[in-house]
């Protein structure tokens, strides 16, 4: 990640919910939802129409918060991987790809610190601290707009 696209991801992050279509657009790439075969999450591909730049197509038929998570997945491939994009990455539903179980697991960490920075999920523990560990995962969820499990793997509890 180079210190400019490392600016504009610290800008969005400061945000909650982060605005991960914003943040896409802002580094270059385009968005669109479409239907893709039922195990494909979403992929990222060199963009056919606008030379040098990629496109980054999500499941419509998933969930609102799991798009949002494929979409930062995404973004992080770009991010951290753009040398391996090749004729594209295509996830399924565990965001597993061709590429290596390393490359995966690095595309998840830095998608889910792109949805649920540490620093904004400290702030709204610290207002919500009475509450039990279920209902901080209810409640950060809704806050975060990511689903319930991602949220309870991002706080490190069982799922």
């Amino acid at each position: 990640m180079t210190p400019e696209q490392s600016k504009i991801v610290e800008k969005y992050t400061a945000m909650t919910p982060v605005a991960v279509g914003a943040l896409a657009k802002e580094l270059g790439l385009s968005v669109k939802s479409s239907s893709l075969h039922a195990n494909i999450s979403g992929e990222i591909r060199p963009d056919p129409s606008n030379r040098g730049s990629f496109i980054i197509k999500v499941n419509r038929h998933e969930p609102k918060t799991r798009q949002r998570f494929t979409v930062a997945h995404e973004i992080a491939h770009y991010l951290l991987h753009e040398d391996l994009i090749g004729d594209g990455i295509s996830d399924d539903i565990l965001y597993r790809s061709s590429q290596s179980n390393k490359v995966e697991a690095e595309a998840n960490r830095l998608a889910a610190a792109i949805v649920m920075p540490w620093e904004s999920i400290k702030v709204e523990l610290e207002k919500i601290k009475s509450l039990s560990d279920e209902e901080k995962v209810t409640v950060l969820s809704e806050i975060f707009n990511v689903s319930q499990v991602a949220m309870r793997i991002r706080l490190g509890f069982s799922t």
